[in-house]
């Protein structure tokens, strides 16, 4: 593929996943780090940390000099790690191989459906916006009603959700290609919503499919 602005996204998209599972599995293998990320309030600033950076990346990300969209990017991949261990203790390694495979498939085809397709999709970006609004919503609730079949059926609505968010943002990222915006920031721009539609793409799946550990 031609060095373009899509396969830079993709690039960098990768180098964040790399990071965030590479960071989460070795946290879950060592006890005393799991206990310091875990253990009293640590665990709540890992996820305020964690919530800022995508916060400050998402709106100054074409200010930033490239070198720092960069590394914010990493820390944020990094950040995420750290909290994303408790997976790799909760479900089997074969079962969040599966599902990660099966996310992957599902992200690729989405995503070349995304940037061949003559179809318009902002209007159904718009829609699948407000319904991913909808769904945190009622995640929220069930927070405390702690329904299990409630929660199911908002794995399934936002797996459906961010399977058309992938194509959405694939097309948004391949439309910028010549707005003559740096594209080196335009690249961790759009590694970041391609990032988040996977991560959340796969956790969905995995809560509905995973295997936990016996």
């Amino acid at each position: 593929m031609k060095d373009n602005l899509v396969s830079k996204t993709f690039l960098w998209m990768c180098f964040g996943l790399l990071v965030t599972f590479l960071t989460g599995y070795f946290v879950s293998h060592s006890e005393v780090m799991l206990e310091n990320i875990y253990g009293g309030m640590s665990y709540w600033i890992f996820v305020i940390v964690e919530l800022v950076l995508v916060i400050v990346l998402s709106a100054r990300v074409m200010k930033m000099k490239p070198a720092t969209a960069k590394v914010c990017f990493l820390l944020y991949s990094f950040v995420s790690g750290l909290t994303f261990a408790s997976i790799f203790v909760y479900y089997a390694i074969d079962s969040i191989m599966l599902i990660f495979l099966v996310a992957a498939v599902i992200f690729a085809v989405m995503a070349l459906i995304g940037y061949t397709t003559k179809v318009d999709l902002t209007r159904i970006g718009t829609y699948l916006f407000f319904a991913l609004i909808a769904a945190l919503i009622t995640m929220i609730i069930n927070i405390f009603l702690g329904s299990s079949t409630l929660a199911m059926i908002i794995s399934v609505v936002c797996v459906l959700i961010f399977i058309g968010i992938t194509a959405y943002d694939v097309q948004k990222i391949k439309m910028l290609e010549n707005s003559g915006l740096p594209k080196e920031n335009l690249a961790i721009y759009g590694a970041l919503d391609l990032y988040l539609d996977f991560i959340n793409l796969f956790l969905h799946l995995l809560q509905l499919f995973g295997r936990s550990r016996d």
